[in-house]
């Protein structure tokens, strides 16, 4: 039986979004595809699988990323979907650690890579409300489409912050290990 369920996760939240599909994993539901806040599960062994995601540096049909998800599928990764440039992979449990990021660096620039992301989207939704807001209180327009804006971006920076504090506590412990 295929189960749907409908959750909202930041993109800074990806490991706890990776903590929620390895508990309903381990109650045997396995993710089966993904969407928009969507998620299709179907029945599997409790704790036959674990789950990660990954934000690639491109698109999933760019020739890096199809290189890079054919490697993992070599190594007996599966990869269940696709959501952006959001990778969700699953892997059977052998009584390893189902680990994408190896070292520091590699999780620093993975860290990277979503900063990158979040900034962008921060940057636009300040740009935009800033210009709404001058044109609301210019009286050029009645619409305060500017303040949610404002506040978009402001949860963004949080995310932003949030993550950005996770890359420089790993640095300085890289740093340490060195």
């Amino acid at each position: 039986m295929i189960k749907i369920c409908y959750k909202w996760f930041w993109a800074w939240d990806f490991e706890r979004e990776e903590k929620w599909l390895n508990e309903m994993a381990a109650k045997g539901l396995s993710l089966r595809s993904v969407g928009f806040c969507r998620y299709e599960f179907e029945p599997c062994e409790p704790g036959e699988y674990q789950f990660r995601l990954e934000l690639l540096e491109h698109t999933t049909t760019h020739i890096e990323s199809e290189q890079y998800i054919s490697f993992l599928e070599d190594t007996g990764v599966k990869h269940v979907g696709t959501f952006g440039r959001w990778i969700f992979l699953r892997k059977k449990t052998d009584g390893g650690t189902f680990d994408l990021f190896s070292d520091y660096q590699s999780r620093i620039t993975h860290l990277n890579r979503i900063l990158l992301m979040i900034g962008i989207v921060a940057g636009f939704n300040l740009f935009a409300g800033i210009n709404n807001l001058a044109f609301y209180f210019g009286g050029q327009d009645r619409n305060a489409i500017g303040f949610v804006n404002l506040l978009l971006a402001g949860m963004i920076l949080y995310g932003f912050v949030k993550t950005y504090a996770i890359k420089h506590r790993l640095q300085k412990e890289q740093q340490l290990f060195e």
